[in-house]
């Protein structure tokens, strides 16, 4: 696994397959409004519903592999000061070349 040395504690890539890492209050809250939203014939059946659209909604976001907005943020961070490094890095590249060119 690639790790970045600035930030030995955040791997660059890490997968999640918990569900742990999920707010299980905004599964709720998809899952209670896909049921809100069942015809009114079905509504006896709401409660089961809800509970099927928590457990299928859990099953999919635990199969994806996916980041915390944290380390999102830290990697994003991290590639941009290896751009600004790698711009420095050509630019003197490109400086020494001329020098030897003109020689």
């Amino acid at each position: 696994m690639l790790e970045c040395t600035a930030y030995k504690n955040y791997p660059l890539f890490k997968k999640y397959r918990e569900i742990d890492m999920f707010d299980s209050k905004s599964i709720d809250d998809i899952a209670s409004r896909l049921a809100d939203s069942i015809p009114s014939g079905l509504q006896s059946m709401k409660s089961d519903l809800e509970k099927n659209f928590h457990g299928i909604l859990q099953g999919a976001l635990g199969k994806l592999d996916l980041v915390t907005r944290e380390e999102f943020e830290v990697q994003k961070a991290v590639l941009a000061k290896t751009r600004s490094k790698l711009e420095a890095l050509e630019k003197r590249v490109e400086d020494i070349e001329q020098l030897l060119n003109k020689e």
